[in-house]
């Protein structure tokens, strides 16, 4: 086989790689949102009494509430050459923060917003990204004998996660081009698209966070921050007028300016929350930035015909996609770990 796909097309892909169902009882199905205490009534709980003869009771029922976003898209294809010569034997979203992978960190945030469909885009000979998400038999059977139940636990919830749908991007056209390899699997209806380069530590996943906005407000929906000026002309950059605390109304966007075009230090951030029009305002464009078909430049297109938000996120963000900013992450997430914190706090840390 000479690519991950050969000459599949997104449809017949959907049908040929994908992660074995996960049992409904291993994790929430894909319409009904997660119970979370610090993000919104997701699932409201509601009691009425009844007279059964001379009993008075009570009877429990749960009110449903249907998932607005329900499909996801992660951009995982290019070559990583930032990470050479590495890469050139293991897959960029395969490379470890301290021991969970960079793709594994996205697919475990939209699962955690609710979202388990998802599709990832990948280049070819990635094969070993889908094979991250199949259970190993072999590796199972060796554990199960070892009575290692730990580590069981662990690779089960790796394939529990969400229903994995693997698509082919054959040439680096960019972010735009990659998102519309996903089209067949998205449909007509909104979804989210997450880049695993940019991690974030919050309390409540980002993604959720957008999809609040995008339930109160509708249309396309941004992530965003504050960045300093020297990232500026590296990223997109937003024109906006705040609505609420937190919240913009988005009037313009400009992938990657020139600093003194630069209309803000408001800049996108890795995650989205788009309607499917995008799709054809990704086809009909012009090539921008870099050569590249931008996504950026597809959403601006998009305004004044759609809602187009922003949300200055809660979490803490790293970009991982350099060597520099990978080894913050690890640092970060080692910091976060009981087990791991003292060599970067305690009496033996390594100094910097």
């Amino acid at each position: 086989m000479s690519g991950l796909l050969e000459e599949l097309s997104p449809a017949e892909a959907d049908c040929r790689y994908r992660t074995p169902l996960a049992p409904r009882l291993a994790r929430p199905s894909s319409s009904i949102r997660p119970l979370n205490p610090n993000f919104g009534p997701f699932l409201s709980f509601s009691t009425r009494p009844v007279t059964l003869g001379t009993y008075r009771c009570f009877i429990r029922y749960t009110i449903r509430m249907v998932q607005a976003v329900r499909k996801a898209v992660i951009p995982a294809a290019g070559l990583g050459t930032r990470f050479l010569p590495v890469t050139s034997a293991v897959p960029k979203p395969l490379l470890p923060v301290i021991a969970k992978p960079l793709i594994e960190y996205g697919v475990a945030e939209l699962a955690s917003s609710g979202i388990h469909e998802i599709a990832i885009v990948l280049s070819p000979g990635l094969k070993a990204v889908a094979d991250y998400f199949r259970p190993s038999e072999s590796l199972i059977e060796e554990l199960t004998k070892r009575e290692d139940s730990e580590r069981l636990t662990r690779l089960r919830k790796i394939t529990e996660l969400a229903d994995i749908t693997l698509i082919e991007q054959k040439e680096p056209r960019g972010l735009g081009h990659a998102v519309l390899m996903a089209q067949d699997f998205i449909g007509d209806e909104p979804f989210a698209v997450l880049l695993p380069d940019d991690l974030i530590w919050s309390q409540v996943p980002v993604i959720a966070q957008l999809t609040q906005v995008f339930e109160e407000l509708k249309g396309n929906v941004l992530a965003a921050k504050r960045v300093p000026t020297e990232a500026i002309s590296s990223l997109g950059i937003i024109a906006s007028d705040p609505l609420t605390p937190g919240v913009h109304r988005v009037h313009g966007l400009i992938e990657k300016p020139l600093l003194e075009e630069a209309p803000s230090d408001l800049a996108i951030i890795g995650r989205y929350i788009l309607m499917p029009e995008v799709f054809d305002r990704v086809k009909n464009g012009l090539v921008g930035a870099l050569g590249e078909i931008q996504l950026t430049d597809a959403i601006a297109t998009t305004i004044g015909k759609t809602p187009l938000h922003a949300c200055e996120f809660t979490g803490h963000h790293i970009d991982a996609g350099t060597p520099r900013g990978m080894l913050e992450a690890n640092l970060y997430e080692a910091q976060r770990r009981p087990d791991l914190k003292d060599l970067i706090t305690g009496p033996g840390a390594v100094s910097h």
